[in-house]
């Protein structure tokens, strides 16, 4: 019997450790499934046993309570005073104020698997697409060697970066993986990808793209 007492009167909403990682990898393990059911609400949900048993397919009081703290104790969900709508705007209208603050110096954009940018913030026209191209080259590569860097390597990110002599990124590509869609971050300089603003950014990809 479980221990666990749910707090009234909050709403559920990922962090944004949890929003990345609901889509840094394809891996669907049962936090990554619940904060991805999270992301395709219309509303953050309400904290309450149905919704949890809906949101994570599992009407076991005892495990939706314990994958609940196991979330938690992460640092990947947490609880808001008042429900949050997501904004109707056109994605394509919100993406570039949404990019824009998730990057230390504002020079970032989204593309597509195969190389097409979807929104941009900083880069000139050309840049972007050349930029764009080189993430879809690069998860090629990715691709082949994922033996060798996660299996033999142990290393589970799908990041790469183009680094100075002291480590540091000056150009990092970060995949999202929404639904069936591979999207990729580019960002020059450092990335703030714990602001809100990285959250809103994956949940509007996941309310478009994540059922498609």
């Amino acid at each position: 019997m479980s221990n666990y007492v749910l707090t009234e009167g909050v709403y559920l909403y990922p962090t944004p450790a949890g929003a990345y990682y609901a889509v840094c990898s394809v891996n669907r393990d049962k936090p990554r499934q619940f904060l991805r059911a999270l992301l395709a609400q219309q509303q953050t949900p309400e904290l309450n046993l149905s919704n949890l048993q809906n949101l994570m397919d599992q009407q076991e009081e005892s495990k939706c309570l314990e994958l609940l703290h196991h979330c938690q104790k992460l640092g990947w969900v947490q609880g808001l005073d008042a429900a949050l709508n997501y904004p109707h705007d056109a994605l394509e209208d919100i993406l570039p104020e949404l990019l824009s603050r998730i990057s230390e110096n504002g020079k970032v954009l989204l593309a597509d698997s195969q190389g097409f940018y979807l929104a941009s913030h900083g880069f000139p026209h050309e840049v972007a697409e050349e930029l764009s191209a080189l993430s879809a080259e690069i998860a090629i590569i990715h691709e082949r060697r994922s033996g060798l860097l996660m299996n033999n390597m142990g290393l589970a990110s799908n990041a790469w970066a183009v680094i100075d002599a002291r480590g540091n990124s000056q150009l990092g590509f970060w995949p999202l993986f929404i639904g069936n869609n591979r999207f990729v971050i580019a960002i020059s300089g450092i990335p703030h990808f714990n602001h809100p603003e990285f959250v809103s950014l994956v949940w509007a990809l996941s309310l478009r793209y994540a059922t498609k």
